[in-house]
């Protein structure tokens, strides 16, 4: 399906959207921009590529956001809507996002409250994005220190996916979304973990690698978000290793990237899963071999166990006073369950972090 290279349709209750592979982004805006778009871009992305966007960018109104977790915020977006409006932005234009997940929540979320809804485009430009967030209809702001707390559902109208892109990503950039990618390998099974393992090095090298790993993670979450779009029941297993990766996020003021959070966080999952009885002590081992792969390095820092449950306790999933944690049985066998907040998180929280940061200057 996404290995052809063909435009493929994503279900979804409001619309449904497509996505398209383009081997040159500028001839395809040409011809899919119209009067009236407005271009939310990601500022690095300019100084990178402005030399492809800047022809179409001098034609069409636009703003150059800079890329930062602060952006995500009522605060932050208040000026961006004001502008909107100033300019003269109405109902049936639309907004086309340039730049990875942080500028696809600012315009996703602004698109979803415009007038009660309006269309978007996105071109994903990180790893991040185009392995995994530009597909799912989720929007998400932050509240305060706590990631991800405000948000709705309201897909692109069209996702346009150039690799090229990729091509002056960091290493730490294609880490992260490695990560990412990990987590749903993980939750697909075995195979798909011993893929991914595979692949690692290789992915941060050869093209091809890399574009087959961001085709079977699509694939993955494309079938689990067409059943379960609301995260009201199946979907709920992506966020394995989420709770504590977001946490670990928020502690650090997002030192450490997303896809390495979230890389920590399915060990934790796992060996939580491992002490509550779930899990076999030789899978919790298998997957933390290939999930350690893409800890290192990282200037791991010392955590308080109280204030980091604290943040737990900001977790959406939560229901009342009681944790809710994706935990596993092993690969392709994640599932969500009530967690208490006593000795046992505490004592695996206490042992993993002391382990990460005992190893934090391994190369």
């Amino acid at each position: 399906m996404f290995e052809d290279g063909q435009p493929v349709k994503i279900k979804s209750f409001r619309w449904d959207y497509e996505l398209r592979r383009v081997p040159s982004l500028g001839p395809v805006l040409e011809s899919e921009i119209r009067d009236g778009d407005v271009f939310l871009v990601d500022a690095n992305v300019v100084s990178l590529y402005g030399n492809a966007l800047d022809e179409i960018l001098a034609r069409h109104k636009h703003r150059l956001i800079q890329p930062d977790e602060t952006q995500k915020s009522y605060q932050q977006l208040e000026p961006i809507i004001d502008w909107l409006i100033q300019t003269g932005f109405r109902k049936n234009h639309r907004l086309v996002a340039i730049g990875g997940g942080i500028i696809q929540d600012i315009c996703a979320f602004i698109a979803s409250i415009m007038y009660r809804g309006v269309e978007w485009i996105f071109i994903p430009t990180s790893l991040l994005a185009q392995c995994d967030s530009c597909i799912g209809s989720k929007t998400s702001i932050n509240f305060g220190p706590y990631k991800n707390q405000i948000g709705n559902f309201h897909p692109p109208v069209l996702i346009l996916l150039d690799h090229g892109f990729l091509e002056t990503l960091s290493r730490e950039e294609v880490r992260s979304g490695i990560g990412e990618m990990m987590h749903y390998f993980m939750i697909a099974g075995r195979a798909d973990m011993n893929r991914i393992a595979d692949d690692f090095e290789a992915a941060f090298t050869e093209p091809d690698k890399l574009s087959g790993l961001i085709n079977r993670s699509l694939e993955i979450k494309k079938e689990m978000i067409e059943i379960d779009e609301f995260d009201r029941g199946p979907r709920n297993i992506f966020n394995y290793g989420h709770s504590f990766g977001h946490a670990i996020e928020s502690y650090t003021n997002y030192a450490i990237s997303h896809g390495v959070a979230v890389s920590f966080g399915m060990d934790i999952a796992n060996e939580l899963s491992l002490k509550l009885g779930f899990m076999q002590e030789d899978d919790t081992m298998a997957m933390r071999e290939v999930l350690q792969k893409n800890w290192w390095p990282c200037d791991f820092p010392d955590i308080d166990i109280e204030s980091f449950i604290e943040i737990l306790g900001k977790d959406k999933k939560n229901l009342g006073k009681t944790f809710r944690f994706v935990l596993s049985r092993g690969p392709g066998d994640m599932f969500l369950d009530k967690v208490n907040n006593d000795d046992t998180l505490r004592e695996v929280l206490s042992e993993r972090f002391n382990h990460y940061k005992r190893h934090a200057t391994r190369e």
